[in-house]
């Protein structure tokens, strides 16, 4: 007679509770997995293959530490955390089974857990509260009424429209927000024809779209942030082929990020893959320029030194595009630079809010000093 399988809910192996489902955090990253929180303070990761379980326990130590990975790489196990796992975790059906199988299907999955001890998990959330302190004070930040709440849930008794591309078409040429962001509620692949319509041999036109995907993304995630994540990690994908042209996917991904920093700033960094390639380049400059304005300090947390040599560049739209992201960091490493473009008056071109802003190198290196010298007038 074969022998009975048991199947329990999983619990956290520090206090024995009960633990509940594991979900995405509200900080969109590229490499995620499934978190969640125990009421004893531990926090834990899925991972449903148990094949990348050290990946996972990265992030759990990261997500632990409220996701700084500096402060994270500075503590000791056993020393500073206490970790734990559990086998046999089926992500799909929340259960952990004693054997590794259920009905011919192998259930692998792990559950690792990391618990702070008490004095570095008050150091941790000191530090993201000073944090959060310093983001609420930058001068740069958007009204909070513009996309700050969250987006009020789709009438339960609707009844829900499928999406077409001739629908999708029409509503991002009538820059139609409200029915486009009722249309991602009632039918997932609405961001992908979104997406599709990118591909426009008009630059103009593809800048619009991606003003509007920006905008509408920046309402959808605050209550369903999973499927804008995936459009961002397509998009990154499409980035890195190099056998395919990524039309405005990095300009679309700078306004998603620019206006929902709060959820997606983690995929900041990332960008930054895209600077050594000539045809992306000055995209990548006005994304982190974008993000920049409402959040310097994700840019400060990437090796941004690396862009000083930018403004020399031989052409006047990279030396712009890098003077105006330099002054929205308040970068006083480079004032001299700066100064020493006052007279350059090559042309360049950006984009605000979908449209074509002209400016010259010697404008933005102008308003990039009055930032920095603001910034230190007021210390």
């Amino acid at each position: 007679m074969p022998k009975e399988k048991t199947i329990v809910r999983p619990w956290c192996p520090f206090c024995g509770q009960k633990v509940g489902r594991p979900s995405h955090a509200p900080h969109r990253k590229m490499t995620e997995f499934p978190v969640g929180r125990c009421q004893c303070g531990a926090v834990y990761a899925s991972e449903a293959t148990g094949h990348n379980v050290g990946a996972a326990i990265v992030e759990t130590l990261v997500y632990a530490c409220n996701d700084n990975a500096d402060f994270a790489w500075e503590l000791m196990p056993e020393d500073d955390y206490l970790t734990g796992r559990i086998e046999n975790y089926d992500e799909a059906l929340h259960q952990v089974f004693d054997t590794g199988n259920m009905d011919g299907r192998a259930i692998r999955g792990v559950l690792y857990f990391v618990r702070l001890h008490t004095d570095i998990r008050d150091i941790a959330y000191r530090i993201k509260e000073k944090k959060g302190e310093a983001v609420a004070n930058s001068p740069g930040a958007p009204p909070s009424s513009e996309y700050g709440g969250i987006e009020p849930a789709p009438d339960a008794k609707r009844i829900r429209q499928k999406s077409n591309k001739q629908t999708v078409r029409e509503l991002v040429e009538k820059e139609d927000i409200d029915g486009l962001v009722a249309c991602c509620f009632d039918d997932k692949k609405t961001l992908r024809l979104m997406q599709r319509l990118l591909y426009d041999p008009v630059e103009d036109k593809r800048w619009q779209v991606a003003w509007t995907i920006g905008r509408v993304t920046a309402r959808t995630s605050t209550r369903e942030p999973g499927p804008v994540s995936e459009l961002l990690h397509r998009m990154f994908e499409a980035c890195s082929d190099s056998a395919a042209t990524p039309w405005g996917m990095v300009e679309t991904i700078g306004y998603v990020i620019s206006l929902r920093t709060d959820i997606f700033g983690a995929f900041t960094r990332h960008l930054l893959n895209y600077m050594g390639d000539s045809s992306t380049r000055n995209q990548t400059l006005w994304a982190l320029a974008e993000i920049a304005a409402t959040r310097p300090d994700l840019i400060r947390d990437t090796p941004f030194y690396n862009l000083f040599h930018f403004l020399q560049h031989p052409e006047s739209q990279v030396r712009g595009q890098v003077a105006r992201l330099l002054g929205r960091i308040k970068a006083t490493e480079v004032t001299m630079q700066l100064m020493g473009l006052g007279a350059d008056q090559g042309e360049f071109c950006y984009y605000e809010r979908g449209q074509r802003v002209s400016s010259t190198v010697a404008e933005a290196a102008r308003t990039a000093l009055q930032l920095i010298q603001g910034e230190n007038k007021s210390d």
